[in-house]
């Protein structure tokens, strides 16, 4: 576990890579209860302008928090998460599925002694989602 004399204004977290198949999606819309067709059906998802099938914004939302709680060895040390959507992540219909990179840099300790983290995550290049930060409480 990361303690709070450990870190600094710019310590860069260790990146992550996600990966999303199509049974992520299957098991995320079981559980949120979002059977929407643009997670599962390709010509639907197609016909509305999509250029697939996409993961849910939550899903990637949480998977891409997974940088910050690997990081902090304890999930209950996040007391804020935020994201805006940016772009969809497609999902294929294959065994790799997508490919997601989190990286995240530590950009602020505030005066309640939490720390402000900026998290970007990627697909094929671009972000998908926007504005991503956590703020954290460390022992």
């Amino acid at each position: 576990m990361i303690k709070a004399e450990e870190v600094t204004e710019g310590t860069t977290l260790p990146p992550l890579t996600l990966t999303i198949t199509r049974a992520d999606l299957v098991r995320y819309a079981g559980a949120s209860l979002d059977f929407n067709p643009i997670h599962w059906n390709e010509r639907f998802a197609q016909e509305v302008g999509l250029p697939g099938v996409i993961a849910h914004g939550m899903l990637t939302m949480g998977m891409a928090s997974r940088i910050v709680t690997d990081w902090t060895g304890d999930p209950g040390a996040v007391v804020e998460y935020g994201v805006r959507f940016g772009r969809p992540v497609p999902v294929p219909d294959t065994a790799e599925g997508a490919t997601v990179e989190v990286t995240a840099k530590v950009t602020k300790h505030l005066e309640d002694g939490t720390f402000k983290i900026a998290i970007t995550a990627t697909f094929d290049g671009k972000s998908v989602l926007g504005g991503a930060t956590a703020r954290v409480r460390l022992p």
